[in-house]
């Protein structure tokens, strides 16, 4: 099958993993065979499931499965505030760190591909950004009767959706409805800001997480999968 993609440079990736690593979109001007000779040292591309006969041809060029993932959308409805969710507060960075690269130590940021602690150190990063108001606009966290922290969920507006980008539930409050309160204040985030759809991502091989979007009323948009091949770094 012939495959043409374009070839976008990860330039973010690249420098805070130490692995210089390029994206290949499909549908795109250069053909697959010459996009493999791009000097780099790791080759991304996402794949919807459904494409079957591309994942042939990229498995026929040594790419590998790595994760697969889906998309999922709820429709935004009439909400209300949660009780003892806040604002996250920069002084909630460390503990917030800490917990998000614990929570989400598994993911396609994982070896061999990278370093063993990548994973980690990246949504660490992501959830300080978030805190901060860089890519996701805003941290919520929430806390119990007594002011501790048991969760936190990230968020972002983009061309009219709002979008969760990282929700975690501390270990000693899991199993007490933590996720779902902050699924509502998600809703409730999007609803403010006039927003109608809240999107969220999710590996498919974590199944908390499915459960927890499709129990709150999310719908199964679309699957893909993840395929890395090593590159050719002349560097």
């Amino acid at each position: 099958m012939p495959v043409h993609v374009n070839i976008n440079p990860l330039s973010w990736e690249s420098a805070f993993f130490g692995v210089a690593t390029v994206r290949l979109d499909p549908e795109g001007e250069t053909a697959l065979e010459e996009a493999l000779r791009h000097p780099c040292a790791l080759m991304q591309m996402k794949v919807a499931a459904s494409q079957t006969a591309l994942i042939d041809t990229l498995q026929q060029h040594q790419f590998q499965l790595v994760e697969g993932e889906a998309d999922l959308s709820l429709a935004v409805k009439q909400t209300e505030r949660q009780a003892g969710i806040r604002i996250a507060r920069e002084a909630q960075i460390p503990l917030l760190r800490d917990a998000a690269s614990q929570l989400f130590s598994q993911s396609r940021f994982r070896a061999p591909w990278y370093a063993p602690d990548a994973s980690g150190r990246f949504y660490a990063q992501w959830i300080e950004n978030a805190v901060r108001g860089t890519f996701d606009h805003q941290c919520l966290v929430a806390s119990d009767a007594h002011g501790q922290p048991q969760g936190f969920v990230s968020l972002r507006e983009v061309e009219g959706e709002a979008r969760i980008g990282l929700l975690g539930v501390l270990p000693d409050a899991q199993g007490q409805g933590v996720g779902q309160r902050l699924m509502l204040a998600a809703a409730d985030w999007a609803r403010v800001r006039g927003v109608a759809q809240l999107r969220v991502a999710t590996q498919l091989s974590n199944l908390t997480a499915m459960r927890l979007y499709l129990r709150s009323g999310a719908r199964l948009d679309s699957t893909a999968y993840w395929f890395y091949r090593k590159g050719h770094d002349s560097i």
